[in-house]
């Protein structure tokens, strides 16, 4: 029988980056995860980019991962946020000394990378297109059957298996979730003029229309688009031939980025929210979107969950020093208290904003309008969202601080 300090399951972006990162403080992780990697790691299999927040990334460059990704990404230094193309914005503009406001990744290199480094640590077992058939948590610990042949050990059991955890399901923990009558339409494409790191988020009644700026390559300019559309008419959307797409993407940007090329290949995918009752139980941890999911039109998904992997190391690694079983339930509290309140304002958050800006009509836009004109001319207000933007707000865990535990 194989014996770590945790046994996670699922070795995604949260998931591995839990293992990297526990690894760094001197503890061992096996993690299982039933994908392959010749395809998750192929370069179309997620076309998505990710907004990693400033705090994020800290985290990332402390367990050794940042350099990795050095020069590969686009520094966010301006996010705009309008109401349709109507007359007044609001600028989120951080001082020259406050740095970027986060940066974005395409998430296939995210996925390599963080695969690399999982595959690397010391003290990192990760086990792919393997499952665990069988798992029972006690009073005596964790013990997990795999598809393998082998057995398994750990004082704790960690879910990062996503929104449709079945680990969460079996251990019987309550899930407040709902659907939006909404689609994620996701892509890119390149530009005539540049975004000079600007981020724009364009709200329509049908659901926001995010551009995210991206390196430039040899063809020219390029944005990340995610686009919401109603659930009724993504299949339509994705039928759409790259000149169609693109005359549509033009519209709704009203031409201030030039003329569209270069489609990239489209997905969709229906959106909707969900919040775990509770994210601990018997010698049981979630994390990431097992333990909650939300609408992505702050682009604070991904962040929730390496906040997530953040508190968790933090907490874990203390109980190691203090002897203790890193399945104690009292340990565990600490980490669900220490989460709980972000993570709730985060997603409810996000849901206000999301029907907040689905409202139809004049007079709802005209009303969005004045708050957004509002806002943007109340300086600590503003400062206010941008610490949100860069997860810096709260009780930061060291790593989000750029220290180890």
């Amino acid at each position: 029988m194989t014996q770590a300090d945790v046994l996670i399951l699922g070795g995604g972006l949260v998931g591995a980056t839990l293992g990297t990162a526990l690894a760094a403080h001197g503890l061992t992780a096996i993690i299982v995860d039933p994908a392959d990697p010749a395809v998750t790691l192929a370069a179309g299999f997620d076309g998505r980019a990710s907004a990693v927040a400033s705090a994020s990334h800290r985290m990332l460059d402390a367990i050794g991962v940042g350099q990795a990704l050095a020069r590969q990404g686009c520094a966010i230094r301006h996010i705009r946020v309008s109401d349709g193309l109507a007359p007044g914005k609001l600028d989120f503009i951080p001082d020259d000394n406050d740095g970027a406001l986060g940066t974005m990744y395409e998430n296939k290199l995210l996925r390599r990378v963080l695969y690399e480094a999982a595959t690397t640590a010391a003290g990192v077992d990760l086990r792919m297109k393997t499952r665990a058939d069988t798992v029972v948590r006690d009073a005596a610990g964790v013990r997990a059957s795999l598809s393998d042949g082998s057995v398994v050990s750990a004082p704790l059991l960690i879910a990062a298996e996503g929104r449709n955890s079945p680990t969460r399901e079996a251990a019987g923990i309550t899930v407040a979730r709902w659907q939006y009558d909404h689609a994620a339409i996701i892509g890119a494409f390149h530009h005539a003029r540049s975004h000079e790191n600007v981020a724009y988020e364009i709200f329509y009644s049908a659901g926001p229309f995010a551009l995210l700026p991206l390196p430039d390559d040899a063809i020219g300019h390029r944005s990340a688009i995610v686009w919401t559309v109603k659930a009724a008419d993504a299949a339509g959307m994705l039928k759409l031939g790259d000149r169609g797409f693109l005359a549509e993407a033009e519209k709704r940007m009203g031409g201030f980025l030039g003329a569209l090329s270069h489609a990239s290949p489209r997905a969709s995918y229906p959106l909707g929210f969900h919040h775990a009752a509770h994210i601990t139980g018997e010698r049981l941890a979630l994390v990431g979107d097992a333990a909650h999911g939300i609408h992505p039109i702050a682009g604070q998904g991904l962040n929730l969950g390496f906040r997530d992997v953040a508190t968790l190391v933090e907490v874990l690694v203390e109980g190691k020093r203090l002897g203790l079983d890193l399945g104690d339930a009292q340990l565990l509290k600490r980490y669900e208290r220490w989460r709980g309140l972000d993570t709730f304002m985060t997603a409810a958050a996000t849901d206000t904003l999301t029907r907040l800006f689905g409202v139809p009509g004049r007079t709802a836009s005209a009303v969005r309008r004045f708050g957004i004109s509002t806002v943007d001319r109340i300086a600590p207000l503003k400062g206010r969202f941008m610490s949100e933007a860069r997860g810096e707000s709260g009780d930061l865990p060291k790593l989000l601080q750029g220290m180890t535990a």
